[in-house]
């Protein structure tokens, strides 16, 4: 048994960099991330983990040096949010085309303009097509958990792919909860030393990000895709072993609640994933046959397993905390695909979209939803896309 403490989803990340040995640090700080690159300079400063704390002017320069110091063998963290993650964008790119394992915190907030922040997932899902491998959770043990786990998935030779962990602004980051830390020398053991395709260390001649032709890039990014397709198989494996050593539960890359029998299943992400949960069970006592899929991993995403969970229900209701302007939800448009992938007879699928900007929606909101939707799939007159705001349809 190791340490449990009472921290925000802020600290548990710093936790988990600091668990798991880190060598270097970079970042530049933004709200509400800030916290996170605080409390590892506070463990840096403190002894309490031999690593450099790299102060730069920008979040691109952040990412920057932590790209270099992976490169050069070193176990490299950051973390960033909204307009900051959108300046490093160019470097989350070269991360991920350069197969450089290193593991980054998402506290996500709305982009602006307007200026705003408090949380969704815009910032998170502008970075779904960048090859980075992209976990969310859902409370402040998770997000200590996928972080942790993010450093063994990423340092896989099967992967090689940088990862990405998600939790919501302020709703986890500036929240406390207790969280369950391992002991170290458990960690240790389990995490094992750093693991890279090469090193860049002056020992032999090497480019980085030259000119290469059409053929080779295309090859290039095919890669990737197959690494992503390792990469469900590994984080699999991943938290099945941690679950061993550490006694949490295992829950996949989508934690099903009370779906096996339902007829109607939501599908969401993240934090307010909590209160659908408490909706759930409310409509449960009420005699809705409903059940939720909650996504853990979005990339790569998870279409087998809810379309195994989900199939053979009536009707599947998707939330997202983002749009993409002109079509759907991000979660919306990949859970489809994934259907159909497997089938032309789908059960109804539809597509909420609420929570932007903040916004908040209660468990009372949720069964709202939830039971029109239900009422909807029995009288077949489903709409494929609603944008719910403060507490109406309003598309």
């Amino acid at each position: 048994m190791g340490l449990k403490l009472v921290l925000t989803g802020n600290y548990a990340l710093a936790y988990a960099a600091k668990v798991a040995r880190v060598n270097v640090v970079a970042a530049y700080p933004i709200t509400p991330q800030t916290s996170v690159v605080e409390k590892l300079a506070e463990f840096i400063e403190e002894g309490e983990l031999d690593a450099v704390m790299i102060r730069v002017e920008s979040e691109h320069s952040a990412l920057a040096a932590c790209f270099g110091a992976a490169l050069a063998g070193a176990r490299v963290f950051t973390a960033t949010s909204s307009q900051g993650l959108l300046y490093m964008h160019e470097v989350v790119h070269w991360a991920s085309r350069a197969r450089a394992p290193i593991v980054m915190g998402i506290v996500t907030r709305t982009l602006g303009p307007p200026w705003n922040i408090w949380p969704d997932h815009t910032d998170y899902m502008d970075q779904r097509d960048t090859g980075w491998i992209m976990s969310f959770a859902m409370d402040n043990q998770e997000a200590f958990d996928l972080t942790l786990q993010a450093f063994k998935v990423s340092e896989d030779p099967r992967v090689y792919l940088p990862v990405m962990v998600g939790i919501e602004g302020f709703i986890l980051g500036h929240t406390s909860m207790p969280v369950e830390i391992p002991e170290q020398n458990l960690v240790d053991e389990w995490l094992g030393p750093r693991r890279q395709p090469y090193v860049v260390d002056g020992s032999e001649y090497m480019a980085i990000g030259n000119l290469a032709l059409p053929e080779d890039t295309e090859e290039f990014f095919m890669d990737i895709q197959n690494a992503m397709e390792e990469a469900r198989k590994v984080v699999v494996e991943v938290e099945e072993e941690y679950s061993k050593i550490t006694g949490r539960p295992f829950k996949g890359p989508v934690e099903c609640f009370k779906c096996e029998d339902a007829k109607y299943v939501a599908i969401s992400m993240g934090a307010w994933s909590g209160d659908l949960m408490e909706s759930v069970s409310q409509l449960r006592d009420e005699g809705y046959s409903v059940g939720l899929l909650r996504i853990r991993y979005y990339r790569p995403f998870p279409g087998d397993y809810i379309f195994e969970k989900a199939n053979s229900t009536k009707g599947v209701l998707v939330f997202d905390r983002a749009i993409s302007f002109g079509s759907y939800g991000p979660i919306f448009l990949d859970t489809a695909a994934s259907f159909l992938k497997h089938t032309r007879k789908t059960p109804y699928i539809k597509n909420v979209v609420a929570g932007i900007g903040g916004v908040n929606i209660t468990s009372d909101d949720f069964s709202r939803i939830l039971k029109r939707f239900v009422h909807e799939v029995e009288s077949d007159g489903v709409n494929v896309f609603e944008w719910y705001h403060k507490g109406k349809v309003v598309r």
